[in-house]
């Protein structure tokens, strides 16, 4: 999931809820949103292949 901040960054946070916080982790913040959406696919793939 990745959201605008008002600082004009992006954001990527976890799509599942931390249990320990009640909140979305957060997976990174990046300049653009095509950075974020490429860091989330990679994300993605690390997680079917590690």
């Amino acid at each position: 999931m990745i959201r605008k901040l008002r600082s004009g960054q992006y954001r990527l946070y976890s799509r599942k809820i931390d249990p320990k916080t009640g909140k979305r982790r957060n997976l990174g913040t990046f300049k653009t949103r095509a950075a974020a959406e490429k860091h989330e696919r990679e994300v993605q793939y690390f997680k079917r292949h590690a």
